[in-house]
Order: C-alpha cells, then structure tokens, then sequence
C-alpha cells in the first residue's frame, strides 16, 4: 500500500498525477487525504507547471488552492485566445467586466476605454480581419493577488510575434477581464 511508504517517497510519486486525479485520491481514505493535501506536494506540483510569480511567498490559503486559482486564470486566459481565433463577440462579451474602467490597448495603438468602446473595437476587428487571429502560446506568467490576477504572454501568430497582458478581476466566483494591452514585437527593426 502507498500509505505505508515513507512521506517523502509518498509526495515524491503522488508529483506525477495531475490535479484532478490528486484531489480525487485525497478522497479514498483519511491518510491519502492528508497525504494528497501536503503543502510540499502542492508547492512541487505549482512549479511544475506554472512559471514563479509568488516572489518567494507562501499564498495564504496554501499552496492547493493556490494551485487552483491560477488554473482557473490560465484556463480563462486560454479562452480569450479561442475567443479571438472564432471571431466570437458574444464570447468576448462574456469574457469581460461590465464596467466603464475596463481598458483595451490593441495593435492599433488606440486606447479604448469603457464596456461599449472596448466591445466596439473588438466587433470593429472581427469584422475586419480576414481570418481569425489563430496564435500559438509560447509563455504565460501569472500573478495572482486575491481578486486581481494578470497574465503576461508571449504569442506567436503569422504576422509575428506578441507581448500580451491581460488583466482580470475576480467578481461573483468569475474572472472576468477588465483589461487587455498587445503589441508586436519587433524583430531587428524589420516589420514582418
């Protein structure tokens, strides 16, 4: 049985399950609970597959719910690049807050500010582009404090390649995004 190994051994083994499989051994007995729940455990599984953002600290509800934050923010993260690659104003109207701050800085250069205009410009895009804005992420790093989370992306798409941040707030149990910023960037001063 597992639970007769040492702890080490125990967390060391348990680092290869991902995390829904992790949560679901946490419930088949009371030691595997304890075991699956370890801070240890949670920290190895966190920096394997995120990038360290947390500037050394330990969250302050651990590193397991630690750990589900972030994934839920990389997972809405990842729909905003579906949402562009569909051309999907409807899912991009969901994606968003609601609220006059809300901010968008495209590669237009323009800065456009408030639900309506953010939307506008996003309808104004879809309409425009001749296809989707297919990319291909190369590097996500989120920062995650409490009800504010960000995530700065490098993406690749056939006209080059994008710095990307978007900015979320979590409201109602949902992160949702209350700011996008994108730019090229440049490749030896040569436009692609």
């Amino acid at each position: 049985m597992i639970e007769q190994l040492f702890p080490e051994v125990t967390c060391y083994a348990l680092r290869y399950l991902d995390y829904s499989s992790l949560c679901q051994l946490s419930m088949t007995s009371s030691s595997m609970r304890k075991t699956a729940n370890d801070d240890v455990l949670w920290r190895a599984l966190y920096f394997q597959e995120f990038t360290e953002e947390t500037n050394g600290g330990t969250p302050v509800n651990g590193w397991k719910a630690f750990f589900a934050v972030t994934k839920q923010v990389m997972t809405v993260n990842d729909k905003f690049f579906s949402i562009l690659d569909s051309r999907s104003l409807p899912r991009m109207t969901s994606l968003w807050l609601n609220s006059d701050y809300v901010k968008c800085f495209n590669g237009s250069g323009e800065l456009f500010t408030g639900f309506d205009a953010v939307m506008q410009r996003w309808d104004f895009c879809f309409d425009n582009w001749e296809i989707g804005f297919p990319t291909y992420v190369i590097e996500s790093r989120t920062r995650i404090l409490s009800s504010v989370a960000w995530v700065s992306t490098i993406a690749l798409h056939h006209i080059g390649q994008f710095n990307i941040t978007n900015v979320f707030e979590l409201h109602n149990g949902r992160w949702l995004m209350v700011h996008h910023h994108s730019s090229i960037i440049p490749t030896n001063g040569v436009e692609n």
